[in-house]
């Protein structure tokens, strides 16, 4: 951490070492979500481009009314990995709300790691099964990593279960759940790892070649599912098994030019879902929390660590 007259730098390594735990970012989401449901919270939708090679590039904004101004620019880049760098880099800027001038700027990667298993951890709260136990992975990656932290707060977790496509990574995530004292469990096939699993979080590679390869018929009717993957390795068709189906912002999904799933599916979004303005019906069948990511999750986290490293909105 570098603090200059009035700008502070916050890296990756920083911002981890504040040990800010989930269930601290979730909470911090769903005050802005009640914010954002009064009116006192304002957002813009996430823009995405998708430059070739399977690069996607994104940005968000978002303006609280506690002081601050939060941008964060993310670009994936899926060949990162062979160079010897992540996959997931940017930066995010923290700026005075009333004068618009810049206070922090932050890696974004612990950001967006911590934040989007946070968003999964403020759904799975109201729609996920109270006594989970076992949890489901297709994908394990960084996201797979982060909402098992998130998951095992929350819940006595006792078993994981991996499925994906990179056996280093799959071995690094059952190492650590093994480290957690928990079970773990490497899957041949992905219907081995749905079947019967109380929770599942799907994160594979953001790339819409991808034929699909999940079915939603697979989970039992209890099950919450946290697809941070645009719903790519799910079978269309299969989707009408979930019957509930929470975004994260209704407008984002309705002006993105590449839907997650038919709108009228959806049942609401986290705002919704926060401020009770959904109704759900636990037990009847499996509940999905399907997001792209909002600004709202990005600038929750970020206000939420500049803050422990020093107050800045004083």
């Amino acid at each position: 951490m570098k603090p200059g007259n009035s700008v502070v730098y916050l890296s990756d390594e920083d911002l981890e070492g504040f040990g800010i735990r989930p269930s601290e970012v979730a909470d911090a989401i769903e005050s802005a979500l009640i914010a954002k449901a009064e009116g006192r919270f304002h957002t813009s939708p996430k823009t995405a481009i998708l430059p070739g090679d399977g690069r996607y590039a994104m940005s968000t904004l978002a303006v609280g009314d506690d002081g601050f101004i939060v941008t964060k620019q993310v670009t994936v880049c899926p060949e990162n990995p062979a160079r010897g760098l992540p996959s997931i880099n940017g930066a995010i800027m923290v700026m005075d709300a009333r004068t618009g001038l810049l206070r922090a700027v932050l890696g974004a990667n612990w950001i967006t790691a911590a934040r989007t298993a946070a968003l999964s951890l403020v759904a799975a709260r109201r729609l996920a099964d109270p006594g989970a136990k076992t949890v489901a992975f297709v994908g394990a990656g960084v996201q797979a990593h982060s909402h098992l932290a998130a998951f095992a707060e929350q819940f006595s977790l006792g078993r994981v279960r991996v499925f994906g496509r990179g056996k280093a990574n799959i071995e690094k995530l059952c190492r650590h759940t093994h480290e957690m004292g928990l079970e773990a469990e490497e899957c041949a096939e992905p219907q081995d790892a749905l079947r019967d699993a109380d929770l599942v979080v799907t994160s594979v590679a953001l790339d819409y070649s991808i034929e699909p390869f999940l079915d939603a018929r697979w989970l039992k009717p209890t099950a919450f599912v946290a697809i941070t993957d645009v719903c790519i390795p799910w079978l269309p068709q299969s989707m009408t098994a979930f019957k509930t189906v929470i975004v994260d912002d209704r407008v984002q999904e309705r002006e993105s030019d590449r839907p997650m799933l038919p709108y009228e599916q959806i049942t609401g979004d986290l705002t919704e879902l926060v401020s009770g303005q959904v109704a759900i019906q636990s037990g009847d069948g499996p509940a999905a929390f399907a997001f792209r990511g909002i600004s709202l999750g990005d600038y929750a986290a970020a206000v939420l660590a500049v803050q422990r490293a020093g107050n800045l909105g004083d």
